[in-house]
This record gives C-alpha cells, sequence and structure tokens, in this order.
C-alpha cells in the first residue's frame, strides 16, 4: 500500500503495530470499569481509489470523553475526567479492509478560535501504510451536527467533499440495548477520497 505524505509532525497517540492487542478496539473499559456516555459502535472499510479494500492497514483512534475533554495536561476544560476512559484505540484492518471500535460518543467542547467556538463532537483517526512514514490523519463526524457551521476545519474542505467526513447511521450495526452503529469508509485516493489534514490538528 503505498499512500501520500501529508504531514510532517504527529498529530496524537502512535503505538505501532506490533503492540496491538485483544481489546484495543474497545475504548469503553479502562481501569477496570466502563466508560460514561453513550456507548456506540464505529465501524467501515479501508479502500483504494479503486474500491479494493485495503488489509493490515493499522488504524490509531482519539478522542475526548462523553463530557468533551481529553484526557492529556494541554486540555484546560472542566469537563470532568471519566477514570475508565482514555480515548485511544488502535486495531488492524482485515482481509477484507474492515475495522471496527467500540467506543462513547464524544462531547462537544469549546476552543477559544472565536467568540462562543465550540467544536462538533468527532474522532481522530490515524492510518498508517507498510512504513510508519506512510501516515495519514483525518477526522470522522456524526450527521447533522449543528456546530458544523462554525468549525473552521469542517469548512476548511471544500463543500462538495465534506460529507466524507461525516459518519453514517447504521441500525444494522446498532446492537439492541447496548449500542448505537455508526459507519465510516475511508477511501486513500482518488475523486471520492476522504479528506486528510495537511497541517497539525489534534483537537
Amino acid at each position: 500500500m503505498l499512500m501520500p505524505q501529508r504531514l510532517g509532525e504527529l498529530t496524537g497517540p502512535v503505538f505501532g503495530e506490533e503492540r496491538v492487542l485483544p481489546g484495543d478496539a474497545d475504548l469503553t473499559k479502562a481501569n477496570g470499569g466502563e466508560a460514561q456516555g453513550q456507548r456506540i459502535i464505529v465501524h467501515g472499510r479501508v479502500l483504494d481509489a479503486g474500491g479494493t479494500p485495503v488489509p493490515g492497514a493499522l488504524l490509531e483512534v482519539w478522542q475526548a470523553n462523553a463530557g468533551g475533554r481529553y484526557r492529556h495536561t494541554g486540555d484546560n476544560w472542566p469537563a470532568p475526567l471519566d477514570p475508565h476512559f482514555d480515548g485511544v484505540g488502535r486495531c488492524v484492518t482485515d482481509r477484507d479492509g474492515n475495522y471496527t471500535f467500540t467506543t462513547v460518543k464524544p462531547g462537544a467542547y469549546p476552543w477559544r478560535n472565536h467568540d462562543n467556538a465550540w467544536r462538533p463532537a468527532h474522532i481522530h483517526f490515524s492510518l498508517f501504510g507498510t512504513a510508519f512514514t506512510q501516515r495519514l490523519v483525518t477526522q470522522m463526524y456524526f450527521p447533522d451536527d449543528p456546530l458544523f457551521f462554525q468549525d473552521p476545519i469542517y469548512n476548511a474542505v471544500p463543500a462538495q467533499a465534506r460529507h466524507r467526513m461525516v459518519s453514517v447511521f447504521d441500525y444494522d450495526a446498532t446492537v439492541a440495548d447496548w449500542a448505537l452503529g455508526f459507519r465510516f469508509d475511508i477511501v486513500l485516493r482518488g475523486r471520492d477520497s476522504t479528506p486528510f489534514e495537511d497541517e497539525d490538528h489534534d483537537e
């Protein structure tokens, strides 16, 4: 798999494929407890420009908790931390390019980009190719978020491509009495490629 190199700096956690362990794709269980918030299943496929599945791709995700707070020292938003949610996960795509994460829906949070600015709920995705210099980063949003209109990262993408960063509610992936399902396919290149970041966006 050959992917364009777009980033010169790291924008989130890097674990390494050799450290992917069973359970790493479940973000809801940390430190002996269950994360708070709406449990969700995020799944999809990694595809090339021709729609061919990309197996063996390393995906890493990071996100805020249900209250909109990241577990890192740079986040001074006074929402409570969840002791059972670290907000990071990883998995490797299967032979058909499929991946699945279990997590909680992240909350919106304020940032000081402009007056009364809030970031929509989103999950960061990092995708590695055959070498760890081949890294692409994108953000996944949720359908019909009322904060899209003021988000500079979302609105920096051409209007006709923004929907490629928005997940689709997937009732078939929803598990009764347990979790809502959302589908997010990642297309590496071509006319329908997923928008990837050119700059360092870690929030």
